[in-house]
C-alpha cells in the first residue's frame, strides 16, 4: 500500500519494526512499517517497549539521509519535534519533550523514540521507531512504576493508520528540514517544547554517575546543557531521573 511520500506496510505482529527495516538491504523511497503488536520492541539501551495489541501505536520509518555522521546523534530530537507537532495537531496541546527521546504530557510518558542508523552505499539509512501509548495508562503505570499517559485520556483515539500517517508526514517534513539545515532547523521549536526548561535536573550518565544542574537548552550538537555549580556542562548520553522547579 502506498501513501504520499512513503511506502506503507502493515503487519499484525513482528519482533521489532526497527529490526525488520534495519535488516533490509535497500529501498527506493521512505518506508513505514506499522505493527499491531511488537513482541520484542526496544527502547534506548535495550530497554523493553511494551506494545500489546490495540494498546499502543508502534511503527518505524526508514529514510535515507546525507548529513554528516557527527550530526546524526541529533535525530531523536528532530523526530521528537515532529511527533509533538503531530500530536498538537490532533488536539494534545500539552505534549512536550523530555530530552533526549521521550514524549510527555504533564510529566507522564506518552511515548518514546528510538533511532538506529546503518551505512548504505554512500548514504545513511536511518530507522526512526515511534511508540505511543493509546490505552491502558493505569495498568502501565502499575507495571512500570512511573507516571504514564495514554492518548485516550485526551482525545478519541484515531485509527492507527491515520495516526501513523499524521506523525509520518510531520517526520518527513522535519527530516527534510534537517537535511537542509541540520539541527538548527528545529532547535528553536525543540526549546519551546522542552518539558524541563529551567528546571533543576538529576541526570544519570552512561557510566552510572549522576550530574545535577539547571536545564539550559541544547548544545550545538544536541547535547543537553546543564548549568552546574562547576559551570556549564554538555551531557551527550544520559537519562533524566528527576526534575523540579529550580
Amino acid at each position: 500500500m502506498d501513501s504520499q511520500g512513503y511506502e506503507l506496510r502493515r503487519v499484525e505482529r513482528c519482533g521489532s519494526t526497527n529490526s525488520v527495516l534495519l535488516a533490509e538491504s535497500g529501498f527506493e523511497r521512505p518506508v513505514l512499517l506499522l505493527a499491531e503488536e511488537q513482541t520484542a520492541g526496544r527502547g534506548r539501551r535495550g530497554r523493553r517497549w511494551h506494545s500489546a495489541p490495540g494498546a499502543g501505536l508502534a511503527f518505524s520509518l526508514a529514510v535515507a539521509l546525507r548529513r554528516p555522521l557527527r550530526e546524526l546523534a541529533a535525530l531523536p530530537l528532530v523526530a521528537g519535534v515532529a511527533v509533538a507537532r503531530a500530536l498538537h495537531g490532533l488536539g494534545i496541546s500539552r505534549a512536550a519533550l523530555k530530552w533526549p527521546n521521550d514524549i510527555v504530557v504533564d510529566g507522564a510518558k506518552l511515548g518514546g523514540i528510538l533511532v538506529e542508523t546503518r551505512s548504505l552505499r554512500g548514504t545513511i539509512k536511518a530507522v526512526i521507531g515511534v511508540g505511543i501509548n493509546l490505552r491502558g495508562a493505569s495498568e502501565l503505570q502499575i507495571r512500570l512504576r512511573r507516571a504514564v499517559a495514554a492518548l485516550e485520556q485526551f482525545i478519541v483515539v484515531p485509527d492507527q493508520v491515520v495516526l501513523a500517517d499524521s506523525i509520518a508526514r510531520a517526520l518527513l517534513e522535519s527530516l527534510s528540514a534537517f537535511e537542509a539545515r541540520g539541527l538548527d532547523a528545529v532547535r528553536a521549536e525543540w526549546h519551546r517544547l522542552d518539558a524541563h526548561a529551567g528546571q533543576k535536573l538529576r541526570v544519570r550518565l552512561a557510566d552510572g554517575s549522576v550530574v545535577t544542574g539547571v536545564a539550559s537548552g541544547l548544545d550545538v550538537d544536541g547535547a543537553l546543557r546543564l548549568a552546574t555549580r562547576g559551570g556549564m556542562r554538555a551531557v551527550r548520553s544520559g537519562r533524566v531521573i528527576s526534575a523540579r522547579v529550580a
